[in-house]
């Protein structure tokens, strides 16, 4: 019986020791793998990393023809709005679809490697965010020469990204979790995304809406963030600490869900890919 608890005993020191060596793999292959999947992006198109930012700048500018020049529903600042707008949401967006596709997509993997399926979304998102880096130092290179330059207020951003991150690396884990097991799941979340969008104030000021909306509209944690943002880079207003705390709190609930989320389905994934 000694000798058991022994034998017990070394095998559990053994596992304790190499578990501070294997998240430090796992974080780094993380991390190279974020590299190369940037590499293969960029490589894959004739305009490399012209495209991380071309593509979202036509989007932009089809709204700002329909809603600022066609419907003349914008205003004499609605060009710096709609860029924040546009740039923080197609980062969410980019985090929750390419994430929540990531382990579908990785399938054929999951069944030949022993990985942790978070592994999967993890890539998908820091690549999404080192896209989003490139544009967002662009964004303030285009906002500084329409008249709004730096202010004191910038120091808030970083605390606003995490809220940010948190929230889409949530929703992205849930959707990874949930689409290996249902893939049609994929059509029906880009049509959940458009109507977010919409109903977020990404493309038109909150001010515009009905004021027996607008309590509805505070309590979407997307338009919270939308308003934060635009305040700390149009105006230099910090954010609303309230609301933003409210926000990161559901954020992190969020985020931690989804991670136990895909680790409970993380047994199934290898039989869908046989």
């Amino acid at each position: 019986m000694r000798s058991l608890i022994a034998a017990e005993s070394g095998i559990l020191a053994n596992a304790l020791r190499r578990a501070p060596t294997m998240r430090q793999h796992l974080i780094e292959l993380v991390l190279f793998s974020t590299y190369a999947e940037l590499r293969a992006e960029a490589a894959r198109s004739y305009l490399g990393l012209i495209w991380w930012v071309l593509e979202p700048a036509m989007m932009m500018g089809a709204f700002w023809l329909v809603f600022d020049v066609i419907l003349k529903t914008g205003g004499h600042d609605y060009v710096p709005f709609l860029l924040i707008g546009m740039t923080l949401w197609q980062w969410m967006k980019s985090c929750i679809t390419h994430g929540g596709y990531s382990i579908w997509s990785s399938l054929p993997m999951v069944r030949q490697v022993r990985l942790p399926p978070l592994v999967f979304p993890l890539i998908a998102m820091l690549s999404d965010t080192v896209k989003f880096v490139f544009i967002f130092l662009l964004l303030l290179v285009i906002l500084w020469s329409l008249g709004y330059p730096p202010n004191a207020a910038y120091w808030a951003l970083p605390i606003l990204f995490v809220a940010i991150f948190l929230a889409a690396a949530g929703a992205g884990f849930i959707v990874a979790a949930l689409v290996p097991l249902v893939p049609d799941l994929r059509f029906v979340i880009e049509q959940v995304l458009m109507v977010v969008m919409f109903l977020s104030g990404v493309i038109f000021p909150l001010d515009k809406v009905p004021d027996g909306l607008k309590w509805l509209m505070a309590l979407n944690p997307v338009a919270v963030v939308m308003d934060d943002a635009r305040g700390i880079l149009m105006h230099g207003q910090l954010p609303n600490w309230v609301g933003l705390s409210k926000v990161a709190a559901i954020s992190l609930v969020l985020c931690a869900f989804g991670v136990l989320f895909v680790r409970h389905l993380a047994p199934r994934f290898p039989k869908l890919a046989s």
